[in-house]
C-alpha cells in the first residue's frame, strides 16, 4: 500500500528561518521529496538552497527546468519563475505573476496536489497576506493532506490564518512540533488517487504559461467590474469555492485580500498626489493674493484669498482621509 511522500511549503515573512529549521529538525533517515516556494524578488541570487541544505537531513537544490523529480531530494523554486510539478517533471513556469508573486505558492501546491493526490502533504508557514490559500485548498481537492503553522507562533500570521480560512485545514501545529507530525503523516498509507477538476488543471497551465485569452478565463471565473492592478485589464471572479479570488484575461491572479491591499496603496498614492496639487494651489493662491493687495486691486485679492480658503479647507479633508486609511 502507498504511503504519503511527498510535502509542499510554502511562506514569506519569517519563512526562510522556518524551513531552516523545519529541515535541521527532520530526522536523519526520514527522506521524502519537498518542494518549497517563498517569496523572492524577480533578481534574487537564489542562495536559499545552499542555505537550506546547510542542515538539511536530504539535499536541497534549486529547481531546474524538465528535472526528473527524485525522492528523498528537496527542490526550492528559484527567483522570477513559478514552481510546478507535472507528471513526475520539475517544470518552471514563466505565468503570470499570482498575488503579486512569481513564484507563488498557490502554484505550487495545485500541481503537487493534481500530480501526487493523496501522497501529498502541503504546508503553509508564516507569511503576510494569503497566498497559498487557494492552493491549499486545491491540494485538499485532489485528496492531498494539509498542514499549517500555527498563526500564534507564526513570525507573521496572515498566511496561516487565510489558509485557515479558506478550507477546513486537517491540521495546525507550532513550527516546533512540525517536524513530528510530518513524519507520522508520511507513514501513513493512503487511499485511490480522486478525478483532478478541470479548473485546477487549467490554472496550473496558466502558471506554466500557457495561452489565456477571454474565453479561457471564462472557464474557470465569471467577469466583475474591477480591473487588474497588474495590467489594468478586466477582473473575473473565480467561480471556485473559498477563498475569493479574481484573474484578469492576461491570467494575473488575486485573492480579495491582495487585491484590497493594492487598492488601499492606489488609494493613498492618489490621495497623497491630490493632497501636494491643492497645497500648491493655495500657495499660489495666496501669492496671487499678495500680490493684488500690493496693486491695489482688493477685489482680486479677495478672490484669490477666497480661493486659498478653500484650497485649506479640501487639503484638511485629505490629510483626515490619510489618516484614517
Amino acid at each position: 500500500m502507498a504511503k504519503r511522500d511527498v510535502i509542499a511549503i510554502g511562506g514569506s515573512m519569517g519563512a526562510v528561518t522556518a524551513v531552516r529549521q523545519l529541515l535541521a529538525d527532520f530526522p536523519a533517515a526520514f527522506a521524502p521529496t519537498i518542494f518549497i516556494a517563498t517569496h523572492v524578488g524577480a533578481h534574487g541570487n537564489n542562495l536559499l538552497a545552499d542555505i537550506f541544505a546547510k542542515r538539511a537531513p536530504i539535499p536541497v537544490t534549486t529547481a531546474i527546468d524538465s528535472e526528473v523529480v527524485q525522492k528523498g531530494h528537496a527542490y526550492v523554486a528559484p527567483a522570477d519563475r513559478h514552481l510546478l510539478v507535472v507528471d513526475g517533471v520539475i517544470r518552471l513556469g514563466r505565468g503570470p505573476r499570482e498575488n503579486l508573486a512569481r513564484p507563488a505558492i498557490d502554484p505550487l501546491f495545485r500541481s503537487v496536489g493534481a500530480t501526487y493526490g493523496p501522497r501529498a502533504i502541503g504546508l503553509v508557514l508564516t507569511g503576510l497576506l494569503n497566498d497559498g490559500a487557494a492552493g491549499l485548498a486545491d491540494l485538499k481537492r485532489c485528496g492531498g493532506v494539509t498542514v499549517v503553522q500555527n498563526p500564534a507562533d507564526a513570525e507573521a500570521s496572515d498566511m496561516p490564518l487565510g489558509a485557515l480560512a479558506a478550507t477546513e485545514v486537517d491540521f495546525r501545529a507550532p513550527l516546533a512540533d512540525l517536524p513530528d507530525l510530518l513524519v507520522q503523516l508520511a507513514g501513513e498509507e493512503i487511499g485511490e488517487p480522486l478525478l483532478i477538476p478541470d479548473d485546477i488543471k487549467l490554472e496550473i497551465d496558466i502558471a506554466l504559461g500557457g495561452k489565456t485569452r477571454a474565453a479561457t478565463i471564462a472557464q474557470i471565473a465569471d467577469c466583475v467590474p474591477l480591473s487588474c492592478p497588474s495590467c489594468g485589464g478586466v477582473l473575473s471572479q473565480i467561480k471556485a469555492p473559498s477563498p475569493l479570488r479574481f484573474r484578469c484575461q492576461i491570467g494575473h491572479a488575486f485573492s480579495s485580500e491582495v487585491l484590497a491591499s493594492r487598492a488601499d496603496g492606489s488609494v493613498v498614492a492618489a490621495l497623497r498626489i491630490a493632497l501636494r496639487v491643492i497645497e500648491e494651489r493655495v500657495t499660489l493662491s495666496e501669492k496671487m493674493a499678495d500680490d493684488a493687495r500690493r496693486r491695489g486691486r482688493t477685489a482680486a485679492a479677495a478672490i484669490s484669498e477666497g480661493r486659498a480658503d478653500e484650497g485649506r479647507r479640501f487639503a484638511q479633508v485629505l490629510r483626515q482621509a490619510l489618516l484614517e486609511l
